[in-house]
């Protein structure tokens, strides 16, 4: 999002009257060898993509990136022996039973521990809410935040769902020998930005972070008493999990869908990358249909294998392929607009105000080249009696600029212009979207949403006409 770059400000803020120097700069810390290499496959990356990387906005890009995959996959560097070794306390239960330690009943369970993980079929990021639970044996119980870093470990690294929940499971088998464990995962993966469009509909609202419109998957593993499900340990932990509307046997009766886990799939129409837009009023696009190019897919394989892992692993062969199938989506295409449209560019004294509200977005943060997606809410005046915008085209302008490297303010400025240029002045556009970079890495802050405003014409100037748009946004939402 970046309005305010790191490195770029040096100066003095006033804090109750008092001056306080101030000065953000990026660490000066050498650079270790899996950095750089990263770094230069990302390089390698942008120019595949029609990109300078030495363009504003882009020159620390693939520092950023870098800094952001190694953070991600740390757990490559991590043993649950060094977390939970000094974790594990005595406490004795009602006798020396199996099971008992802290009381009747034996079992424990933490629930809804928030991760995030890397997609190992394509190196998207994707959403945990992991649910542990374990029995307490020879009177030990362990400290219950280590339950969370041992399932970061294992987070912290490419994965697939079923194979995080066996690790994590085995882990803690492992590290701190109970009379059994279960591990259930509920994870959500990004859609394309093409599966997203073609869900979008006037009544969606992405932008909240119930994860609607994801991929969703349940899986579980178990070990020692809880692996037999049958059982009474078994029982009550699903039990504990139903009261956080987590219907684990439900989920468990389902098809699995496992092995298509990873919702990236080729497009239908592809033009470098892109799914050329179907309404030919508004727009076409100006390139040459290309395919993935072999040196960005051999940059992906460095990237992969300074992270630490295998390239030639089984489920890793096609992944830089995939990756960089899905990056194409975002490569800088030429948009040709019609200006030519029945009804629009004159707007008269009576005119009426119009709305469309929840158009899908999906979108590629420059900073991180990690997605965000959301919905747009457009508001014009237009003249009174003539043909209103369609929905489409509206649709067709969010996802061409939304179908290149961006930052959301200039989004909903260029959605904004667009817009006006065809209509003849008045709109005003809010975005709000969910960012990856912000909830998967770094801050972590899971659940926050940015929201963006872009006013021309009577918008910028008449609080009246603000205020109906913004309120027609509202009544949606609370609807």
């Amino acid at each position: 999002m970046g309005a305010l770059d790191e490195g770029h400000f040096n100066g003095e803020l006033k804090e109750n009257g008092v001056k306080i120097n101030k000065c953000f700069k990026e660490d000066k810390e050498e650079e270790s060898e899996s950095i750089r290499n990263i770094k230069e496959a990302v390089k390698v990356l942008l120019q595949g993509l029609g990109e300078d990387f030495n363009r504003e906005g882009l020159k620390k890009t693939p520092l950023r990136v870098a800094k952001a995959l190694t953070e991600g996959t740390r757990g490559y560097k991590q043993n649950v022996k060094d977390i939970v070794q000094g974790a594990l306390f005595p406490e004795a239960g009602l006798d020396k039973a199996v099971g008992l330690a802290g009381g009747a009943g034996g079992l424990v369970v933490v629930r809804d521990l928030n991760l995030f993980s890397i997609c190992e079929s394509c190196l998207l990021p994707f959403q945990v809410k992991c649910h542990v639970g374990y029995v307490p044996s020879e009177e030990r119980v362990v400290g219950l935040s280590k339950l969370s870093r041992v399932a970061d470990v294992f987070a912290k690294r490419l994965q697939s769902p079923q194979r995080l929940a066996d690790e994590v499971c085995s882990g803690l088998q492992n590290g701190i020998r109970p009379d059994g464990v279960a591990v259930v995962l509920q994870c959500w993966h990004i859609h394309s930005p093409e599966a997203e469009l073609n869900s979008a509909s006037p009544n969606s609202n992405s932008c909240k972070h119930d994860m609607e419109g994801w991929e969703k998957i349940l899986v579980s593993s178990s070990s020692g008493i809880l692996g037999n499900q049958n059982g009474d340990f078994w029982v009550d932990f699903v039990s504990l999990l139903k009261f956080r509307g987590v219907d684990v046997e439900k989920a468990r009766s389902q098809p699995s869908i496992n092995h298509n886990w990873c919702p990236y799939r080729p497009l239908d129409v592809v033009c470098n990358g892109h799914s050329t837009p179907r309404n030919p009023l508004i727009h076409r696009v100006s390139c040459k249909t290309e395919y993935p190019l072999p040196a960005m897919q051999n940059a992906v394989s460095m990237m992969i294998q300074s992270l630490g892992e295998d390239p030639s692993r089984k489920e890793l062969a096609g992944t830089p392929r995939r990756f960089v199938q899905w990056l194409m989506n975002y490569k800088k295409c030429d948009l040709e607009m019609n200006m030519k449209m029945n009804g629009f560019g004159s707007v008269h004294v009576q005119d009426e105000f119009r709305s469309e509200l929840n158009i899908q977005l999906q979108s590629l943060c420059e900073h991180h080249l990690l997605p965000f997606h959301g919905v747009v809410h457009v508001g014009y005046f237009h003249s009174k009696g003539a043909e209103p915008i369609k929905r489409s085209v509206l649709q067709s302008i969010v996802h061409f600029f939304g179908c290149k490297l961006q930052v959301q303010e200039r989004l909903s400025r260029q959605i904004a212009e667009t817009v006006s240029s065809i209509l003849g002045g008045d709109v005003m556009v809010v975005v709000e979207a969910n960012h990856i970079c912000m909830i998967s890495r770094g801050i972590e802050k899971v659940g926050s949403s940015t929201a963006t405003i872009a006013a021309l014409g009577r918008f910028s100037n008449d609080p009246k006409a603000k205020a109906t748009f913004l309120n027609s946004i509202s009544n949606a939402t609370v609807a």
